[in-house]
């Protein structure tokens, strides 16, 4: 499913809607519905309220983390096409159904570094980080969520 290549907005609220998005598709699926995959594109923003590290895709990555909470079956990786997240040395990450257990496990609250600003560290940590080096190509951020039953 595409859902448009020009999609704006708060990067850890789009990551919160599309989170509804991917838990509905897979609530509402028949036979032979799934897997799908939802593809996006569009550059969203961050509102900077702390000192932390990271980029729209880290942060939106984190936001669909909280969204999803633990549902199993869904995988995501958003990146960006020029392979730099914001100022980061990452293109972007990947989410996956234990994202937040294991951040947990390391000690790390994902609400409390999202509020911070710091979705990079999250990533870091968790050994989750797209990094590709430069493509000296920019089209767009890509994102893809992949929703299995």
């Amino acid at each position: 499913m595409i859902l448009g290549d020009a999609i704006e907005g708060e990067a850890r609220d789009v990551g919160r809607a599309m989170a509804k998005e991917a838990l509905a598709l897979r609530q509402s699926a028949g036979p032979g519905d799934l897997p799908a995959v939802l593809l996006s594109g569009g550059e969203t923003t961050v509102t900077v309220r702390g000192k932390g590290r990271g980029g729209r895709n880290a942060e939106f990555l984190a936001g669909l983390a909280l969204g999803l909470d633990r549902a199993p079956g869904i995988h995501a990786l958003a990146a960006d096409t020029d392979g730099i997240d914001g100022s980061e040395d990452n293109a972007g990450a990947v989410v996956t159904p234990d994202t937040i257990d294991r951040a947990g496990a390391l000690g790390f609250d994902v609400d409390d570094l999202l509020s911070r600003n710091d979705a990079y560290t999250l990533f870091s940590q968790l050994g989750d980080l797209v990094i590709t080096g430069p493509t000296l190509t920019n089209v767009n951020d890509f994102r893809a969520i992949l929703v299995n039953a």
